[in-house]
C-alpha cells in the first residue's frame, strides 16, 4: 500500500468531516427556529386563554344622522388588549365607520388616546350604524 491509499482515505474522511458540520449546522439552525416558534405560538395561546371581554350593552342611536351604535365592552380577562387590535362585528358584518374608540377605567378618567386596554377597563366603541336596528342574538331558554 502506497501513499495513494493513504492520501485517498484522508481526502475522504475530510470530505465526510466538512460535510458533517454542513450538515450539523443547517439542523441546528432549522430546529431552534422550529423552537422558537413553538414558544411563540404557546405565549400567544396564554394570551388568548387570559383575554376574556364582556359586553355591557348595545345601544342605538336614531336621533342623529347618520345613526349610530354604541357598544360597551369589559376587560374581565387577566391581559392587556390593544384598543387598535380589537374589531367589532355587527350582524356578522366587519365595522369600519368607527366614530371614537374611548377607554374608561376604575382609576382613570376616559381617554381616546390610548391603545392601552387593560384588565377592569371599559372600552365604548361609536359606529355609524345606517342600517335597519342591529339584531340581538335569540336568547335561551
Amino acid at each position: 500500500m502506497g501513499f495513494s491509499i493513504s492520501g485517498g482515505a484522508a481526502i475522504v474522511f475530510a470530505g465526510m468531516f466538512i460535510a458533517f458540520g454542513m450538515f450539523y449546522s443547517a439542523t441546528a439552525d432549522t430546529q431552534e427556529r422550529i423552537n422558537d416558534a413553538r414558544t411563540s405560538q404557546a405565549d400567544g395561546l396564554v394570551e388568548e386563554k387570559n383575554a376574556e371581554v364582556e359586553v355591557v350593552s348595545a345601544a342605538y342611536d336614531t336621533t342623529v344622522d347618520p345613526n349610530e351604535l354604541t357598544v360597551e365592552v369589559n376587560n374581565t380577562g387577566a391581559t392587556t388588549l390593544s384598543v387598535s387590535d380589537t374589531d367589532l362585528l355587527v350582524n356578522g358584518q366587519y365595522q369600519e365607520t368607527e366614530v371614537s374608540r374611548t377607554v374608561d377605567g376604575p382609576n382613570t378618567t376616559p381617554t381616546t388616546a390610548t391603545d392601552v386596554w387593560a384588565p377592569g377597563e371599559r372600552l365604548t366603541v361609536v359606529v355609524e350604524w345606517p342600517g335597519a336596528t342591529p339584531r340581538r342574538p335569540a336568547s335561551k331558554s
